[in-house]
């Protein structure tokens, strides 16, 4: 389990992150979001032990952040991630697992496991004449080289072409289906609402909205409900031979049987939208603006 509780972090006059609190269970995918400088990268850092916190605590797989027993059970991958680009994959993941005492058959077996996952060929090649798609693949195979149970991720395929973030992102939910705790960060916020449990939204330090995906809709989305009839009717548009009415309330659903039967017609059909994340995220943003202005 993962736990923050208050954590802040100051660079002098400047605050970084404000009141941090959540929680992520065992087995679960946890998504931060937000803009950038938002603190969603400070924050990761603190959990990993990389920074320590002006004031707050926080706790991974049963340790405070600040132990070094902690790391042994953690795997981190941050945003920019330089390798040593002499080394080949191998000997550079191969070196990583001896600093964790990994045994050399254990090592070796779970390396090339976890790159046939990646689909990351070219092995011997030195880092340097790897693409940084491929150089992404060997950072997130270091993180796994210990075989942590807590993994903590910032922008995981970040600037990766689509076919490359695919698999990263697919690699990332089999992590989690392996009972792996996620916690990541993202602007692709359609990858995040594909695979996290829960999300909490940042902007300028603080955490504004907390949630899985179903509560976040709830406080901060929309519903809109979308009529199909067979015939025209007030605000209608014409789609494949039928109409389409977008509605906000279930009066005006009603409201629209009513104006289709008036008009000799049926409604055909009626389909449900939730708010997307990304919407949801931009009504969150908007109304912090609103209130802030």
């Amino acid at each position: 389990m993962i736990s923050a509780d208050d954590l802040r972090k100051e660079y002098g006059d400047f605050v970084a992150v404000e009141g941090s609190s959540f929680t992520v269970d065992d087995g679960d995918v946890f998504g931060i979001v937000g803009p950038n400088g938002a603190g969603k990268t400070t924050t990761l850092k603190m959990l990993a032990g990389l920074l320590d916190p002006t004031s707050g605590t926080a706790q991974v797989a049963g340790y405070d952040t600040a132990e070094t027993e902690m790391r042994n059970d953690l795997g981190f991958l941050p945003e920019e991630s330089p390798l040593y680009e002499e080394m080949t994959a191998l000997s550079y993941l191969s070196f990583f697992a001896d600093l964790y005492d990994v045994p050399g058959a254990v090592a070796e077996e779970r390396i090339h496991e976890t790159l046939d996952k990646l689909d990351l060929e070219h092995r011997e090649r030195q880092i340097g004449d790897m693409s940084k798609g491929m150089k992404r693949k060997v950072a997130i195979t270091r993180s796994l080289v210990n075989d942590p149970d807590v993994l903590i991720y910032d922008e995981p395929a970040s600037g990766l072409d689509p076919l490359t973030t695919n698999y990263i992102i697919e690699f990332t939910e089999q992590l989690a289906k392996e009972g792996k705790t996620i916690v990541f960060s993202a602007h692709n916020l359609f990858h995040v609402e594909s695979i996290c449990d829960r999300v909490a939204i940042m902007a300028d330090g603080e955490i504004i909205a907390r949630g899985d995906l179903a509560e976040l809709q709830d406080a901060h989305g929309e519903t809109t409900y979308h009529v199909y009839t067979t015939v025209e009717v007030s605000d209608s548009v014409r789609e494949n031979g039928q109409y389409r009415r977008i509605v906000e309330s279930m009066d005006a659903v009603d409201e629209t049987r009513t104006l289709a039967e008036e008009a000799g017609g049926d409604v055909i059909d009626i389909r449900t939208e939730e708010s997307s994340l990304e919407e949801v995220f931009l009504n969150v943003a908007e109304s912090r603006s609103h209130s802030e202005g």
